[in-house]
This record gives C-alpha cells, sequence and structure tokens, in this order.
C-alpha cells in the first residue's frame, strides 16, 4: 500500500510539474476540444492553421473546389459556378424551405447597374435574375413565414427592403427611384417596403408573427455612432400556419411600428450612453416627424434616428439568425456578429459574436408604449407592461487568428454557430486567407460564452472571403458563396460530410 501510494503521489507530482510547463491549461482545452471533434463538431478533425494559398483563375476555373480547404471528413461540391453567377454573391436563402429545397435565392451586392438578385438551381447549377438591375449592395436575403422572401441593401443610409413574391417565377426586374418613390418594374410580384426604414441592411431575422430584427452596418467615425439594432412591428402580426399569401398587398411588412434598442435599465431606463454595451434594456420608438434637438427623427434615415434616440451602437453589425431552438420553445434569440477592424496598422479591434433575447415570440409583438423625459427630449419607450426587456450578450470573444467575424448560420443537428470571416489576414506579411469556424453554443457551466471554437474551412484565395453560409433542415448540408474570388464571377459551394 505505501508503494502504491508512494507511486502515486511521483506520478502526481510529475503530472503537476508537467501541467505548470508545456501546453498551459488553455492549450489543454484547445488540444481536448480538438480530440473530440467528431462529437463536438461533426468532423472528423479541425484545421490547424489558415491556409496561405491562393490559387489562379486557371486553377480555380478548372475546379472551383480549390478555392477552399476543408477539414478532415468533410467534402466540397460545386454548386454553380456559372459565368453569369453574380461576383459579389452575398447572403443566400433556401427555397421552398430548408427540408426540400429546390433553389437558393441570392443577393449580389454589386452597384445598380449589376443584378441584384438571382435563383440558383441545386440540380445543375442554372442561374436565373430576379432583379437584373437597380439595387446596390444586395445583401440580407431571407425567406418569410408567409411564403416570399425579403432582400436589402447595404448602401450606407440610402439601404432600401424589398419584397418578392413567387420568385421562381419572377424574372428580370427592374428597381427605380429612390427612397419613398421607389418603383419596380413589376410590382405584383417585387414591393419596396418603406415602413421598415433606411439604414445599411446586412442582418434581417424574421419571426413568425412578422416581427423583424434588423442591423445597421454602420461603423463609427469621428465621434459618431456605429450601427443600431431595430425591431419592426406590424400592424397587423402574422397569424403563424396562415397559407402563404398570394398578394404582397396582404403582407404584414406593408406597415408597422419602428423601434431602437437601446440598453440601460438603471434608474428609470435612464443609465445609457458610451459604454453600456451589454446587458438589458429598452425599444425605443421611432416616431416619424419627432423633433430631438436639431433632428426630425424619421425612419428614412434610421441612422440618424439612432443618433437623436441615444441608441446603443456597434462596430459593423452583421449578419444575424435565429436560434431554432428558443424559436420552437416559444422564445426570441438571434445570434449575429459585430465586425470590428484589423489591419496591420489598425485598432485591433477583433470584433465579437453576440446573442439578443427578447421574451417570447408574443411579448415580442405587443406595442405598449409610455414616454421619458430625459435632458430635455421626450423619446416614447416600447416599456408598458407586457412588452419585453432586451438583452444583448456576448457569446465569442474573437482573436487575432479569430477575428472580423462577418456572417453567421447555426447549425441544426450540433446546434453550433458557423461563423464566416471578413478580415484583413490577406494584408499582413506573411499573409492568411479567411476562415470559417464552428462555436459550441454555451453549455451548462456558469459564464454565457462559447465553451469552444474549432477552424473547419480556410480559403485559398487571399482576395475572397465566405459569405452568406446556410444549413438545410437536417444540418448536413452548408451552402457558402465564396465571394469576389478570383474568377471574377460567383461560386457557390456545397460542404457535406458532417457527422
Amino acid at each position: 500500500m505505501k508503494l502504491k501510494a508512494l507511486a502515486f503521489a511521483v506520478s502526481s507530482i510529475i503530472a503537476t510539474s508537467a501541467f505548470a510547463q508545456k501546453p498551459d491549461f488553455g492549450q489543454r482545452i484547445e488540444a481536448l476540444a480538438k480530440a473530440q471533434s467528431r462529437k463536438l463538431f461533426g468532423t472528423l478533425g479541425t484545421l490547424n492553421e489558415s491556409s496561405s494559398a491562393s490559387v489562379d483563375a486557371a486553377t480555380a476555373e478548372a475546379d472551383p473546389r480549390t478555392l477552399v480547404t476543408v477539414a478532415p471528413g468533410l467534402r466540397v461540391k460545386v454548386v454553380s459556378a456559372a459565368s453569369n453567377l453574380g461576383a459579389n454573391t452575398d447572403m443566400m436563402v433556401l427555397w421552398p424551405n430548408d427540408s426540400a429545397p429546390t433553389h437558393l435565392i441570392a443577393c449580389n451586392e454589386q452597384n445598380a447597374s449589376k443584378v441584384g438578385v438571382q435563383r440558383i438551381r441545386l440540380s445543375d447549377g442554372l442561374v436565373e435574375d430576379i432583379i437584373s438591375s437597380g439595387l446596390t449592395s444586395c445583401d440580407p436575403a431571407e425567406i418569410t413565414p408567409w411564403g416570399t422572401v425579403v432582400v436589402a441593401e447595404e448602401a450606407g443610409s440610402n439601404g432600401r427592403l424589398f419584397e418578392i413574391l413567387d420568385p421562381l417565377n419572377t424574372t428580370g426586374v427592374t428597381v427605380s427611384g429612390s427612397g419613398l418613390s421607389t418603383t419596380t418594374s413589376d410590382p405584383a410580384h417585387v414591393a419596396h417596403r418603406p415602413a421598415l426604414g433606411q439604414l445599411s441592411y446586412e442582418s434581417v431575422a424574421i419571426y413568425p408573427n412578422g416581427v423583424v430584427y434588423y442591423g445597421d452596418e454602420k461603423r463609427p467615425t469621428n465621434g459618431n455612432l456605429g450601427g443600431s439594432f431595430f425591431k419592426f412591428i406590424p400592424a397587423t402580426p402574422w397569424a403563424a400556419g396562415s397559407p402563404p399569401i398570394t398578394d404582397l398587398a396582404h403582407s404584414p411588412l406593408t406597415n408597422g411600428h419602428v423601434f431602437g434598442l437601446r440598453l440601460g435599465k438603471r434608474s428609470d431606463n435612464t443609465d445609457f450612453g458610451p459604454g453600456n454595451q451589454t446587458g438589458r434594456g429598452v425599444w425605443v420608438e421611432v416616431v416619424d416627424g419627432q423633433v430631438i434637438g436639431s433632428t426630425t427623427v424619421n425612419r428614412i434615415d434610421l441612422a440618424a434616428a439612432a443618433t437623436a434616440l441615444k441608441l446603443t451602437a456597434y462596430y459593423r453589425p452583421e449578419d444575424i439568425d435565429i436560434d431554432p431552438k428558443a424559436r420552437a420553445a416559444g422564445n426570441v434569440r438571434f445570434c449575429g456578429a459585430n465586425t470590428g477592424e484589423d489591419s496591420p496598422n489598425g485598432s485591433r479591434n477583433y470584433g465579437e459574436v453576440f446573442c439578443i433575447t427578447d421574451g417570447t415570440i408574443a411579448e415580442a409583438a405587443a406595442i405598449n408604449t409610455t414616454t421619458q423625459t430625459t435632458d430635455g427630449a421626450t423619446y416614447t419607450l416600447n416599456a408598458g407592461p407586457g412588452t419585453t426587456i432586451p438583452e444583448y450578450q456576448p457569446l465569442v470573444i474573437p482573436y487575432f487568428d479569430f477575428g472580423m467575424p462577418d456572417n453567421v448560420a447555426y447549425q441544426p443537428g450540433t446546434g453550433n454557430w458557423l461563423i464566416h470571416e471578413d478580415g484583413e489576414g490577406p494584408e499582413y506579411s506573411p499573409p492568411r486567407n479567411n476562415d470559417i469556424w464552428s462555436c459550441l453554443d454555451d453549455g451548462a457551466d456558469r459564464d454565457g460564452l462559447s465553451d469552444s471554437c474549432a477552424k473547419l474551412i480556410t480559403l485559398n484565395d487571399l482576395t475572397a472571403e465566405p459569405t452568406g453560409g446556410v444549413f438545410d433542415a437536417t444540418g448536413k448540408r452548408f451552402f457558402v458563396s465564396i465571394q469576389h474570388n478570383v474568377t471574377g464571377h460567383g461560386v457557390v459551394l456545397e460542404i457535406t460530410g458532417w457527422r
């Protein structure tokens, strides 16, 4: 017994000594996650480093799969690399649903003279134009519970949101005019939705009752605010389970209220301002025509309204995706990214991935306003009985190797979040490509942060970024765009092999 005890003590001392050296505790956790990649991330391994390769156009044209390197066990298939696929194909949505999709409906983030929205047939990669011109920097695309598709422009304070009916049989539509004078060549199938306002659209999340959350993809400059988050509550909420609409006039997006997120609950909701970026807050209504200081508030310029209403702001809010587990339980939770800024001589602001909760889905549609007077200005708060208390919390804190998160995609089955980088790695020496990481959601531990992240996909094109990633309902098919890649046209890949 004494010999056994001594052996145990010696082994413990050796283990403790080794533990105190390399690898340290954090490295051990990373190694443990990598060793359990099949269980945690659905792959047979992870990637250690970002690629520094940059294939030439001829190589990418011959085999578009060479544009990416994937983790062991994953496989890459070309969905489309058609010559007419938009060069800046961005966010995409599976149509008619994520259970039995036949097409992708995709935005193209180029100028108004280029194609704005396209459909991509999954069976053979055929690409057809839905909105052929008139959209500037089309970025987000989302399907609605009433059977339409929403697209919007990442075009500064002039960004608009549109709704498309019957996207498989709507072709060659043009958009004209600006602001409230916007028209389309086929108003029966493509309609401008000014009720949601104008901003630099990057993120859109639509709930079963028609409540829409969205963000302003704006960076802070010269002391001015970055981008804020907004919520649209339709005047007539959608009844979940109702049949799809056949007339755009029946869409819940035709009319409603717009509210902006302002964090700070202490002292009767007055503890707001720079420095209060996380935690709980209130929704402040954008009341068209209200004068605050020298600004006339109007949803046609939500960036200006955000400043006047003293909304909370972030560094380039990007894509958001709904947490379907929370939605199935009747609650609002969506997660997204603030990109930040990192370059060789830049800010070393690596961004963050966050989640916002907003009570139950039913509560999120409630309107019960009250007024608050602060510093001589009167604000309308949607903070009466029955309304929600929104809460913003970080999920992932990025760093140099995992910086500037852009798009996010929830993976059914694993419950993980796939985070797409839009970083400045190609500017460094040596250069490195952008990656896609898989991050666990927060578990049962005490903190509210992701329990681990792993690099699963890296690009082999220093001119490109991954974007628009979306999973089907099984979580086994992942579609992603390799945006502004070396070929000069769009490339959409399907990645399978997830365990």
